[in-house]
């Protein structure tokens, strides 16, 4: 009983000092809504990500990806770019995780053995992990970012007006390649059992 309360201890913990973080933002500190906002999300989708990787119940898994998309969303909206977090809502909560909830639902079994939970691969993963982590964290302090005097918001229309003028080409090809792993994905499950591999 124990086990199963540790992830949503440990997201909940991971949510409250991020959203504690915010509070100190608005209140100490006199930054705006929208930083504190930011702190919010990124809690929120670190804890679901946490969830959706340590939790036994595959279902309850598909539903903390699906908070995650959308605290992604929301930092999207906050970083002004509401034609990402749209179609971050209509593909990957509209689509990808109702489809691997479908999927899910459909198969036999629903709760994973625990040794399926946490491998063998546990003790590598994590050195990887955290040769990353510190990569990234060099990475981002040795990077001149410059200061941008305000946030830089693109309207839709002008996105749309450049992702179908200058990009029409690579959009094509990417709408070609993934009709392509449609069918690649129906034919794979289409496949007789005895037949050919």
């Amino acid at each position: 009983m124990i086990r199963h309360l540790v992830p949503i201890v440990l997201g909940l913990a991971v949510l409250g000092v991020v959203t504690g973080i915010a509070a100190v933002m608005l209140i100490f500190l006199g930054q705006d809504w929208a930083d504190a906002l930011f702190w919010i999300f990124a809690a929120v989708m670190i804890g679901a990500g946490l969830l959706v990787v340590t939790m036994r119940d595959i279902i309850r898994c598909g539903l903390a990806m699906i908070v995650c998309f959308g605290a992604l969303a929301g930092i999207y909206v906050i970083l002004g770019a509401p034609l990402i977090a749209a179609a971050q809502v209509i593909v990957y909560i509209g689509a990808i995780s109702v489809l691997i909830l479908f999927a899910i639902m459909l198969t036999q079994t629903k709760d994973a053995p625990s040794r399926l939970v946490f491998q063998t691969q546990a003790v590598p993963a994590a050195i990887a992990s955290v040769i990353i982590a510190v990569v990234l964290a060099l990475a981002i302090a040795a990077t001149d970012w410059g200061e941008a005097t305000e946030r830089v918001r693109v309207a839709t229309d002008a996105m749309s007006k450049l992702l179908f003028d200058q990009f029409v080409l690579p959009f094509e090809i990417v709408s070609v390649l993934l009709l392509a792993a449609v069918v690649g994905g129906v034919f794979l499950a289409k496949r007789e059992p005895g037949g050919p591999s």
